[in-house]
């Protein structure tokens, strides 16, 4: 699979009409196609099971250098698996992408694919915490989404409970941002823990609950 080969699938999925619409919504700047998820989904899952790993590295590479908003989303999706062995590179690229992030939609289709690898190995959490003082508030923002995996077991051990309370000391230096995005993204951890770990979600809005703008309280605690 070539990236013009890629690229040629990617514009043969376009819906006439959908490219205006999501780059509005999106509020993209870059190109866009007009590619519906679930097409993406299904040209991702081909590339996958055609593509040994270092292929699809390469190419998720190529694609994520295009700039083109589907192709970028594609790439993390060719990237977005359980089981990857070896997966050193798979990680080491979607961490290089961090950085460039300017996008939610792109930003968490990259962190998705990058939730595997951080359950896969845990001690790359050590690189994660590095990004929640990055002057881009969107790679702050990213230590948070691609930890969620963290705020949904009901049987945690004692270091998936360890990461959990490391991941909220995140949360409590940043509750002080304004910027709706990070605010959100503490919003987002806290409402999902505290469907399987009230107490520890609850302690936090008591501790810094006050910090937080009145919308991110309210949709922190939802299920409190």
């Amino acid at each position: 699979m070539t990236l013009e080969e890629a690229l040629a699938a990617l514009q043969a999925g376009a819906e006439p009409g959908r490219a205006e619409g999501m780059a509005a919504y999106h509020k993209q700047a870059r190109p866009v196609i007009g590619v519906s998820n679930p097409v993406l989904n299904d040209l991702a899952k081909g590339w996958r099971q055609a593509l040994s790993i270092e292929d699809r590295v390469r190419l998720a590479n190529q694609l994520w250098q295009t700039d083109i908003f589907e192709a970028r989303i594609a790439a993390a999706k060719l990237l977005t698996q359980a089981r990857i062995r070896p997966d050193d590179a798979v990680w080491s690229l979607i961490a290089s992408w961090v950085p460039q992030f300017d996008s939610w939609a792109i930003a968490d289709h990259a962190c998705d694919a990058g939730e595997r690898r951080l359950i896969a190995d845990p001690l790359r959490i050590d690189e994660v915490e590095g990004w929640i003082r990055h002057e881009s508030f969107w790679v702050r923002r990213a230590a948070l989404v691609i930890t969620l995996p963290w705020t949904k077991q009901n049987h945690p051990t004692d270091g998936d409970l360890a990461l959990r309370d490391r991941v909220l000391g995140w949360a409590a230096e940043m509750a002080d941002e304004r910027e709706w995005f990070i605010q959100k993204a503490i919003a987002w951890w806290l409402r999902d823990l505290s469907k399987h770990d009230a107490p520890r979600a609850r302690a936090f809005l008591d501790a810094h609950g006050s910090r937080l703008k009145p919308f991110a309280r309210k949709e922190a605690g939802k299920y409190l």
